[in-house]
């Protein structure tokens, strides 16, 4: 069947917000008393579950400035990652898709604005048709929900389609909903299993559009 639209998940894939994500959670943890390994955060990548600071009120007790401290952390996350841009071969390779006719949409566990505004200023929103997330009783990664929604979206079958990954929540996710799946691992997520996916590549930049046009 003729390949007709890409799904791409977006932290970690598009853009490295995955690093910071963890790095600015860890220095809280270690002002307490408490390390947050990278196997403990490697669980959450992809999909929502725990808070990140509730493994520290586990160690600590009750944290009277829960708030002040997820805020603090957000404020420095959001400052480091406008150093961040695209990752790898992802600028060119959407590019081509685009000009190649493809439809694009994001598949994401994060918010629709967190997408949207990090897309904006990496000047790639204009090249993605949806952006389907766990918003609206909308279930995370890896439930294929997300994934579904963004096919709906922009109007094409599973069978027409490939999903970009980086993680096992996403990959989960792709292939329940039926796409052929192709991981990107960053460098959070390379030691993880992503055997589950078709493919396994080092960047966007290994990937020849128009192989995969004729593969699919």
């Amino acid at each position: 069947m003729t390949l007709r639209g890409i799904v791409f998940d977006f932290d970690g894939l598009i853009c490295d917000t995955e690093t910071s994500s963890y790095e600015t959670a860890r220095e809280i943890y270690a002002e307490h008393g408490v390390e947050l390994t990278l196997a403990r955060w490697q669980t959450r990548i992809g999909t929502h579950g725990w808070h990140w600071l509730s493994d520290l009120e586990a160690a600590v007790g009750p944290l009277s400035d829960f708030e002040v401290l997820v805020d603090r952390r957000r404020i420095a996350h959001h400052e480091r990652l406008q150093a961040e841009r695209s990752l790898p071969g992802v600028d060119e390779f959407t590019a081509g898709a685009v000009e190649a006719g493809l439809r694009l949409a994001v598949a994401s566990s994060s918010s629709a604005s967190w997408v949207t505004d990090h897309l904006e200023r990496l000047d790639l929103l204009d090249r993605f048709s949806a952006i389907s997330t766990c918003e609206d009783g909308i279930p995370a990664k890896p439930e294929p929900e997300v994934y579904a929604r963004a096919l709906a979206a922009i109007d094409v079958a599973p069978a027409e389609a490939i999903a970009f990954e980086d993680s096992p929540n996403g990959i989960a996710a792709a292939k329940a909903a039926g796409l052929y799946c192709i991981a990107v691992p960053n460098r959070m997520t390379k030691d993880l299993d992503l055997s589950a996916a078709d493919r396994v590549v080092g960047s966007f930049l290994e990937v020849d559009l128009d192989a995969l046009a004729l593969s699919s």
